[in-house]
Formats: C-alpha cells, sequence, structure tokens
C-alpha cells in the first residue's frame, strides 16, 4: 500500500473511532457535559438519553441543625458518620452546638468534645452561633476566643453564604443584630451584586416572634431586597417552611437536640438537610437519620428469626396436608 494511502486509512479508522467512543444521545447529539461517559450508541439504545445530571454550575452541600437543648446522646455522632457517607461538598450549622455553661472549665470540656465530633468530617464545616453557645457574655469572649467572627460570608460558585450572628445581645429572648452586624451586612451585599445567589443563614427565626421589628431582622431584609435569597434557620426544634417577601425562609428540625419526635406531622424529626444548588436556586430535601443507613447492614438479628422460622413454617404447612 502506497504511504499516502497507508495514512489516510489510519486517519479514518481514528476518527471512526473517536466517534464511536464519544457519548450520544437517542437523538445523535453529543451529551455535552456528559464528555466522560463512554458507551456506543447505536438506532436504538436501552437508555432515554446520555444528558448526565452533572452540570457545572451545581453542587451539593448539608446542613446540620440544633444538637443541644437537651442533647440525645449519639445522635450528633451518628450525623457526622452519614454525613461521611453522603458526602457534600461541606456542612453547615445553623447553632446550638453545645450545652453552654457559666463555668469556663465545663465551657471549654464541650467545646473540646464537639470539635473531635466535627474533626472527623471529611469536609470543611462551617461554625453559626446558637443561643446554647453564645447565651452569656462569657460565652459570647470564649467563642470569640476560639473562632474570632461570630457572623461573616463566603462565596462558592457564585453564590453568597451570609453567615449571620441572632444572638446580639447575648441572652435576647427573640434575638438580635448589632447595627455593627447591620452595617457589615449591608456592606457585604454592596459588594457582591453579582452573585447568582444568597443563602442567608442564622440561627434564631427571628421572623417567627411579635417583636421582630425590634431585632433588626427588618433592615437585613431590605438589604436583601431585589436579589433572590434563601433564609435557613433553627432554635424551635420542629420543621416549617415560610414565604416571606417573596422567598422561601427554612426553619430546620433537630440533629439531636430534644423533640418529642412525632414525626412530620408536627416537624420533629432528626435530620440532616441535602441542598442541591441549581441554576433556579437550592432544591432542599430533608434527609430523616433514620433512613441512612452504610453498606454495612447487620442483618445477623433478622437473619437467625428467619431460620427459626423456617422449622414452624414446614410443620405447619406439613400439619395441614
Amino acid at each position: 500500500m502506497k504511504p499516502v494511502a497507508a495514512l489516510l486509512l489510519t486517519l479514518a479508522l481514528l476518527a471512526a473511532a473517536v466517534g464511536l467512543a464519544r457519548p450520544r444521545d437517542t437523538a445523535g447529539t453529543d451529551a455535552g457535559p456528559a464528555a466522560a461517559l463512554e458507551v456506543t450508541a447505536e438506532g436504538r439504545n436501552p437508555w432515554t438519553h446520555l444528558r448526565v445530571n452533572n452540570r457545572p454550575d451545581e453542587f451539593r452541600f448539608a446542613f446540620v441543625t440544633d444538637r443541644t437543648g437537651g442533647a440525645r446522646p449519639g445522635v450528633f455522632e451518628r450525623a457526622v458518620a452519614q454525613l461521611n457517607l453522603l458526602q457534600p461538598e461541606f456542612v453547615i450549622s445553623v447553632g446550638d452546638l453545645i450545652e453552654g455553661s457559666d463555668k469556663p472549665a465545663e465551657l471549654d470540656r464541650q467545646w473540646t468534645e464537639f470539635e473531635g465530633w466535627v474533626g472527623k468530617l471529611e469536609m470543611p464545616f462551617f461554625y453559626l452561633p446558637g443561643n446554647h453557645d453564645f447565651g452569656d457574655a462569657g460565652m459570647a469572649r470564649r467563642w470569640r476566643d476560639k473562632f474570632g467572627r461570630s457572623y461573616y460570608h463566603f462565596l462558592y460558585r457564585g453564590v453568597l453564604f451570609l453567615m449571620l450572628n441572632s444572638e446580639e445581645p447575648p441572652g435576647n429572648k427573640e434575638g438580635g443584630f448589632s447595627p455593627e452586624q447591620i452595617a457589615y451586612v449591608r456592606r457585604t451585599l454592596d459588594a457582591n451584586k453579582g452573585v447568582r445567589w444568597t443563602v442567608v443563614v442564622l440561627h434564631k427565626p427571628v421572623w417567627t416572634y411579635p417583636g421582630v421589628a425590634k431585632t433588626g431582622w427588618p433592615d437585613v431584609e431590605a438589604a436583601l431586597a431585589g436579589r433572590p435569597y434563601t433564609v435557613f434557620a433553627g432554635h424551635k426544634h420542629r420543621y416549617e417552611k415560610f414565604l416571606r417577601n417573596g422567598q422561601r425562609y427554612y426553619m430546620l428540625a433537630t440533629t439531636g437536640g430534644t423533640s418529642k419526635l412525632r414525626g412530620t406531622p408536627f416537624g420533629e424529626f432528626d435530620e440532616l438537610v441535602w441542598v442541591t444548588m441549581k441554576p433556579t436556586g437550592p432544591l432542599v430535601v430533608n434527609l430523616a437519620m433514620e433512613g441512612i443507613f452504610p453498606d454495612e447492614v447487620d442483618t445477623r438479628y433478622g437473619n437467625r428469626l428467619d431460620q427459626e422460622a423456617e422449622p414452624k413454617k414446614e410443620k405447619a404447612k406439613g400439619g395441614a396436608e
């Protein structure tokens, strides 16, 4: 074979191989984001399409909610293990991480214990103060000694996360925000006008209290006006969804805090909140902790009961004949 003909044949074969390797949907169009998916498409195929649900502008993160206010042992620790199974990109708290104390040594013990648990997470954990963490001047001082800021923000993939401290001043039953914090909110929002979404996180759902006008929250909402945002809070140990100012506000249930656990009709359940940030905003899913299992499910007890019941079934069958 002549060299030129051989070269042309080789190029043709390579082009055919690449065409087979590229993922194509049933209509024969390129699958776009599914570039890593390799499958041979024919005239008829055993799938719906090849547009893999993996958009570059989407990401997933999780919330944990109130652990304390009557912590039930073992629940939050189990949540940490479950988060490592679920593998969100990061985890956010809505506060009430420790029980709190006016004794410095006990306060240090509680923080050491809690930090030991979240230190096992395989992804970042973002702290937020609740009334049990920031309940008086001593606890507020200890928070600042350990973590510095009690309110802050971060950006991820074009989304602004505004982490607010609803416990100003400490001990305020209905919550509150200092003039300094409100000024910080305004500056942060003004500096981040181009974000595609804003996620606001605070501990107390201040909008549910009669005295909300005195908390400073209306000033925060006024600063948020004109942009898409979603609010997440905890504190009341029950789940409820609100529509306010045309935006979604969520009050989350518990991740180990005291609860009657009467179930979804009462909004009382232990949960991890799974959020998928889509171009249209956050898609929020409540994951009941009792339904999250590792692959090592211990079925020995059930298997033993089945084995013990088998002879009784055979005997009953024989008797019936």
